[in-house]
């Protein structure tokens, strides 16, 4: 990823729509977090989406050209995504939606996806029934295998969420979704330290200028 270019952002409350937020427009110019396969690669191990691994078999096996037509793929699957979110967002979904879920069905349909019992997490061991858990692994056989853990993302934001509570942020300009987890569903702004700061300041500003 180039230096110069911000960290990837998560502040969606959900990876389906963290994914969707990585074309943004963080201040003032747009920045794409997926122009090529590093880009996905780092995204999906920020994301928590990829282990170390599984990244360092990938980085040996393919190809820089096959890495960046995965990341074509993804920007594809994402701009796919991001219609089917402003068509949906703000209200609960309908089993008629399904239809339009097409592509994510048919991309879900060539996982390799299966099921380990492995030691669990130190920190989560305290409050754990056992020391064991139950894990989703897969069998990264090329670099589109790069989409599925995101098809997947993208699968539990549309069956265990509301899109009652998927929102665009409310800043002038900004394009960021997120889920609105909060208590009485008010959320307004991506981040109050960036476009909820930006209404305050405006606001202030406003005021300032009518006292005038």
């Amino acid at each position: 990823m180039s230096p110069a270019r911000p960290s990837p952002m998560f502040l969606a409350d959900s990876r389906g729509l963290d994914f969707l937020n990585t074309l943004a427009v963080p201040v003032n110019e747009e920045v794409e977090w997926l122009a090529d396969g590093e880009d996905l690669l780092a995204w999906l191990q920020a994301a928590g989406l990829m282990n170390a691994e599984a990244l360092a078999d990938m980085r040996r096996s393919a190809k820089r050209e096959e890495l960046d037509e995965a990341a074509g793929q993804a920007r594809a699957l994402r701009e796919w995504f991001r219609g089917f979110v402003r068509e949906h967002r703000g209200k609960p979904l309908t089993a008629k939606a399904v239809a339009e879920l097409a592509p994510l069905n048919r991309l879900l349909a060539s996982d390799e996806a299966f099921l380990q019992v492995v030691p669990r997490a130190k920190a989560a061991e305290e409050d754990a029934p056992s020391a064991l858990e139950l894990v989703v692994q897969r069998r990264w056989r090329s670099p589109q295998a790069l989409l599925l853990p995101v098809a997947e993302s993208l699968a539990r934001l549309v069956t265990a969420a509301d899109f009652s509570d998927v929102k665009q942020c409310e800043g002038p300009g900004c394009v960021l979704h997120f889920l609105d987890t909060t208590r009485h569903r008010n959320r307004r702004w991506c981040s109050m330290a960036v476009c909820g700061n930006r209404a305050k300041q405006a606001a202030h500003r406003s005021r300032k200028a009518a006292g005038g």
